[in-house]
């Protein structure tokens, strides 16, 4: 991720006029990447959801109603309601969660069924989630097409979703091991061209950017930051290290490829600057996180030795 993601953005800025052509092709290449995720969804994961209900509902309320009132707040305080930037800081908190969530929360020793069953859930719903977010933060500052963005995040969310995981069903599991050698390497290929396009179309505006970048950095910074704290921080009463690696991970990262998609469709190309931008800052900050996480739980586990040894002695 950390040599893909700035490469794919340097290869849309250098390109953007051979590959502004093709940037229709982004909700379908996306479509393909969410896709290729559901394949690997099947009923046990999705069962998780009525095993754990009040995880699930806990860290969708973090992600989509916590997350989008801090970056609206902080947003209007720095830059000002009109800023379209601001759009583009809470659009970031109302797409669904990403699917490389997966992979840190198997690395830090969460839930891997849980929070694919999140990833899926939000997912699905998407539609409701980013248009009524929208609408409620941005009434009267911003003009947005409602049934356009809902037809859209069925047709490139739910839809791909719905058709992996009746695929999953349909083979029982079979599926995703037998496509896998193909169809990986050709989601991220989709990935990077997802990435690229978006580039591409924000390239021609870059010049305007420059003098905003000194505000708008740290703020994308301090709000990744701010959405894997509140998802540690609003699970400690459930005293479980791994709810709290899971629901950390899930509220920190967002389906950045999709945001960028809503972004540039939807919003002015300036809107899409704070999405672009956390695609570079989440990755970082998940190899962060998950050194702290290690660290805070191997502090209490040798503290929890130290008091036994003192006990037996």
């Amino acid at each position: 991720m950390f040599l893909i993601i700035p490469g794919a953005l340097f290869l849309g800025f250098i390109f953007s006029d051979q590959l502004l052509p093709f940037a229709g092709l982004a909700p379908w290449l996306f479509a393909y990447v969410t896709l290729v995720m559901a394949i690997g969804c099947g009923p046990e994961q999705l069962l998780v959801v009525l095993r754990r209900p009040w995880a699930i509902l806990l860290s969708l309320l973090l992600a989509h109603v916590v997350s989008p009132l801090a970056a609206y707040g902080a947003g209007t305080l720095l830059l000002g309601s009109d800023s379209p930037y601001v759009a583009g800081l809470v659009l970031f908190t109302l797409i669904p969660l990403g699917v490389s969530t997966v992979l840190w929360v198997a690395l830090s020793g969460g839930s891997v069924p849980l929070v694919l069953a999140m990833v899926v859930l939000d997912s699905l719903l998407s539609p409701i989630v980013v248009p009524a977010g929208i609408r409620l933060l941005f009434s009267q500052g911003v003009s947005v097409d409602t049934g356009s963005v809902i037809s859209d995040l069925l047709l490139i969310v739910v839809l791909p979703t719905v058709a992996g995981v009746l695929l999953h069903i349909a083979s029982r599991g079979r599926i995703q091991p037998a496509v896998k050698p193909y169809a990986v390497p050709l989601s991220k290929l989709c990935f990077i061209g997802v990435v690229s396009l978006n580039a591409a179309v924000i390239a021609p505006h870059a010049a305007l950017l420059k003098a905003d970048m000194i505000r708008i950095v740290p703020l994308v910074i301090l709000l990744v930051g701010f959405c894997y704290a509140i998802g540690f921080i609003g699970t400690i009463p459930m005293r479980s290290r791994q709810l709290q690696t899971t629901v950390s991970y899930a509220t920190g990262m967002r389906n950045i490829s999709l945001g960028t998609v809503l972004a540039m469709g939807y919003f002015s190309p300036l809107a899409a600057v704070p999405v672009v931008l956390s695609i570079l800052i989440q990755q970082p900050l998940a190899t962060l996180h998950h050194y702290v996480l290690r660290k805070i739980y191997n502090d209490r586990s040798g503290a929890a030795e130290r008091r036994e040894g003192t006990i037996q002695s």
